[in-house]
């Protein structure tokens, strides 16, 4: 809930509650989890609906990696009747439900342009500008102020485009793969993709079955799992064996039982890294590809691999081992980054790349009443153990003090 304010060209909405900036699944996983406790929330998201990421800049083949019990949100499972792997449609159609079910109403086309902790009165001060293309001219301005801050922007806000030697001299299209929604406007082109990680592999893929000819330019060492193994998920069959095993020997046992699968990758030119799936995922944050065909694709030749670009030409592009392709289309499967460091200000609870500078599972609460949401590493299963923590921490606060208005009365809104 938040109380309006008109203080000259900027208005001041006074939160009754947390402020939550992100209305995609981590976002709403905490909205959620709050309502459960009786604490009201406001969410504000920049686009004009929930769950951009999978509505606006995901393909249109995409379905969830892991089996849909492990990507639930907390409070609400998912329908009986959807496959165990959801489709892109089915899992943005679960996230309307949940928000409907708990009656979440994010405030859309608002951008987070600053937020600072207020020491004097012990609030948040957190700026937006209201409307989508707010930064084109005229604009509307609004401050909130707010007891709670939880960060949900996530780890993937923004789009990561390395930078080229030769780009402007190339003259052909050069796109992130959060624009490509299908292989039907490429059949027949020479397609560069360039990355190794789940979203490069299916984005290949779905160019195949387009009779487009893909080359997937493989810089860094990389995991390649089965999908299902022995007819069980590879996700599923890894957690059940952490009950009981180390992560090394768990490791060991799904590069044992992926090398019985799939074979020796690492003749294709698909460098496995020198520590395991798992402990990878732990330390660096690095996915494992969960494998849906590409890989045979790769075996027949249909999918080329690649080394580094070295540079860019006229139509073509040189790799670092001296071959020279000719390219019609670039897709850059380069992935995303955090963006907090471009507005959360005056706190070091994040690092450098924008992440809590303490590790899972301690990385969701800092201080002067800050969370962070979706920054675990972990997928969906990780935002919503992340989301349970913070409602409740917050909801014991609130039950103690059911009214924060001694507080919020000692802030005004600065021009």
């Amino acid at each position: 809930m938040a109380h309006f304010a008109d203080h000259g060209k900027r208005r001041c909405r006074w939160v009754n509650g947390p402020l939550i900036v992100g209305a995609g699944p981590s976002g709403l996983a905490v909205g959620a989890c709050l309502k459960e406790h009786g604490v009201p929330s406001v969410i504000l998201e920049r686009s004009n609906f929930i769950a951009s990421l999978w509505q606006s800049r995901a393909y249109d083949r995409l379905k969830l990696h892991l089996p849909k019990q492990f990507c639930q949100l907390p409070k609400l499972p998912f329908p009986e009747d959807f496959p165990k792997y959801p489709s892109k449609n089915q899992f943005v159609d679960y996230l309307e439900s949940y928000a409907a079910h708990f009656q979440l109403n994010p405030r859309f086309e608002e951008t987070v342009v600053s937020a600072k902790h207020d020491n004097t009165c012990g609030m948040w001060r957190v700026r937006t500008c209201v409307g989508r293309h707010w930064s084109r001219g005229r604009r509307t301005e609004v401050e909130y102020i707010c007891q709670w801050l939880v960060v949900a922007t996530g780890e993937n806000a923004e789009r990561v485009v390395p930078e080229m030697e030769g780009s402007e001299e190339f003259g052909r299209q050069v796109m992130h793969a959060s624009d490509y929604r299908s292989g039907e406007a490429y059949r027949g082109r020479r397609v560069l993709v360039v990355g190794c990680g789940n979203s490069a592999m299916e984005v290949c893929l779905d160019l195949c079955h387009h009779n487009a000819f893909p080359t997937m330019v493989v810089r860094d060492a990389v995991h390649v799992l089965p999908r299902e193994t022995f007819g069980r998920s590879t996700f599923e069959l890894a957690v059940s064996l952490m009950k009981w095993l180390p992560v090394k020997m768990v490791d060991k046992v799904l590069l044992i039982s992926s090398w019985m699968m799939l074979g020796n990758v690492e003749k294709y030119g698909l460098r496995r890294p020198s520590l395991g799936p798992l402990e990878l995922k732990n330390t660096q944050g690095k996915t494992p590809v969960l494998d849906i065909g590409a890989l045979q694709k790769i075996k027949t030749g249909e999918i080329r691999v690649v080394p580094g670009i070295k540079r860019l030409m006229h139509g073509r592009a040189e790799l670092v081992d001296g071959r020279i392709l000719d390219v019609d289309s670039i897709i850059l499967a380069t992935g995303y980054h955090s963006n907090v460091h471009s507005w959360l200000q005056g706190t070091e609870f994040f690092n450098k790349d924008g992440f809590p500078s303490q590790a899972f599972p301690d990385g969701w609460k800092g201080g002067s009443g800050l969370y962070a949401v979706g920054f675990t590493r972990r997928g969906l299963s990780g935002a919503s153990m992340d989301a349970v923590k913070i409602a409740e921490d917050i909801g014991r606060v609130w039950k103690e003090e059911t009214r924060q208005a001694t507080h919020i009365t000692a802030c005004t809104c600065t021009s």
